[in-house]
């Protein structure tokens, strides 16, 4: 990497094991996380239902990544002021969904609606009552093992007890440089 693309000059590593304070802002770290393709799913869980409370909510999430086969561990990451935080934080699991290029409204849905997310959704129940979002294209139901705090996200650890695969030919949903799209094969 050339420091010039940073727009500072290279500076030596600390020295107290600590990292320096960053030599960008917000929009140019923003800019260069865009450059990472990543697939975009849906995390449910149940809620704490009451009148007029939704049984389910669900969140759009990027940040989903395979930690270890043995054990089968995935890793997803939510900000800690979503409003279903503390949902994610307690349960004992939750289920990802992995969307579908044809998804895109749903992944809307779940990432700005307010209310109740699960208005006129179809989707299934998990032998443990989990959401299993219709047409997605795989989905991993998960115990919560652990969850590290991290900057202002906090980073969750599932343990895979149960998974599918609904649809294996299925494009998935792609999220890069800030807009949606999907995969197209590389020919070799």
């Amino acid at each position: 990497m050339d420091a010039r693309d940073s727009g500072s000059p290279a500076r030596a590593p600390s020295a107290h094991g600590r990292a320096a304070p960053p030599d960008f802002d917000a929009a140019h770290f923003r800019r260069a996380l865009s450059q990472f393709a990543t697939g975009v799913t849906v995390v449910t869980t149940r809620s704490a239902a009451g009148p007029g409370k939704p049984a389910y909510v669900g969140v759009t999430a990027s940040s989903f990544n395979s930690v270890s086969l043995d054990p089968p561990l995935v890793l997803w990451s939510l900000g800690t002021q979503a409003n279903s935080f503390p949902l994610f934080h307690s349960g004992s699991h939750y289920m990802i969904n992995i969307l579908a290029a044809s998804q895109l409204e749903l992944c809307k849905r779940f990432a700005t609606l307010k209310g109740d997310r699960f208005a006129d959704v179809e989707y299934a129940l998990s032998p443990t009552g989990l959401p299993i979002l219709a047409q997605s294209l795989a989905w991993f139901e998960c115990h919560n093992r652990s969850r590290y705090d991290e900057g202002d996200h906090v980073i969750f650890v599932g343990e895979v007890e149960r998974c599918g695969v609904v649809d294996a030919q299925g494009a998935p949903l792609v999220f890069h440089r800030g807009a949606f799209s999907s995969l197209r094969p590389i020919d070799e």
